[in-house]
Order: C-alpha cells, then sequence, then structure tokens
C-alpha cells in the first residue's frame, strides 16, 4: 500500500513493483512495522506515470529495488534492503552485519539471482485502482550504489 505524500518529511523514500507477489508481501511485512510511519512506500505498479525523483526511470525503478535517501542519496539492489533494515528497530543489528563487505556481496549475489528468476513469478492482479501520489523530489545525490 503506498502512503499519500505529507508536509512532514520522511526519512526514506521506497520504490517498488507492488505487483510482484513476493515483494508486495515483503513490503507489506515493513509496512506493519512502527517505523514505517517515517517511509515513503511508492508502489510503482499503480502509478506507472508518476515523475520519479532523481532521475530515475520508471524501467529503473521496476528492475531493482530503490531507496532514496532525504538527501537525495539513492541506493539499489541488496545495498537498499541493508539501509531498509538500518531504519528498523530490531533489524538493525542484522543491517550492521549485512553491510560487511563479504556479506553485502553474498546478499547482492542472491539479490541478482533473484532478479533473474522474478520474471516469472505471476503478476498481482488485484492493485487498487486508485494511484498514490507521486514520491517527493528531494535533493538528489546521483549516487546510486
Amino acid at each position: 500500500m503506498s502512503r499519500p505524500l505529507s508536509d512532514k518529511p520522511k526519512a526514506l523514500t521506497v520504490l517498488y513493483d507492488g505487483a510482484c507477489p513476493l515483494c508486495s508481501r515483503e513490503i507489506a511485512w515493513y509496512q506493519r512495522k512502527t517505523a514505517s510511519e517515517s517511509i515513503d512506500w511508492q508502489d510503482l505498479s499503480i502509478q506507472p506515470d508518476a515523475a520519479l525523483p532523481c532521475g530515475i526511470s520508471h524501467n529503473q525503478a521496476m528492475a531493482r529495488f530503490h531507496v532514496i535517501e532525504p538527501d537525495g542519496h539513492v541506493i539499489t539492489g541488496a545495498r537498499a534492503f541493508i539501509r531498509l533494515w538500518k531504519a528498523f528497530p530490531g533489524l538493525e543489528k542484522f543491517a550492521l552485519i549485512a553491510r560487511l563487505p563479504l556479506v553485502a556481496h553474498l546478499l547482492e549475489g542472491g539479490y541478482r539471482l533473484f532478479l533473474v528468476f522474478r520474471p516469472l513469478l505471476p503478476r498481482r492482479t488485484d492493485r487498487p485502482d486508485t494511484a498514490s501520489k507521486p514520491p517527493a523530489s528531494p535533493d538528489c545525490s546521483s549516487r546510486k550504489q
């Protein structure tokens, strides 16, 4: 579920494909946690024409998981998940371990392997008809990781 933008600045913006069943289940798990209120969740499957921040194209955003920090720093793939975990109490310790170079490298390899099989997953068709507001445009640093 995408949250509408508010006047209160969000800690992170998360761009995800809500039509991917595995992706949407994982995002729903995060959204049930208290810390999720400080995150701007943007389901790109229900807003395909949204103008995305930091020069990210819709195809790029749908191809890899993206997290954008308030300063515009764009993080993708496994490192984006690690950054997201850091925002949740109880997952910060896991994020610290996952940031270790060897662990981060293995996680990225696993994520890339998932991306190979992701197109084979059935797409969700029970998407809401109403789109959320497009993500805010942070001051983009365009330092993609």
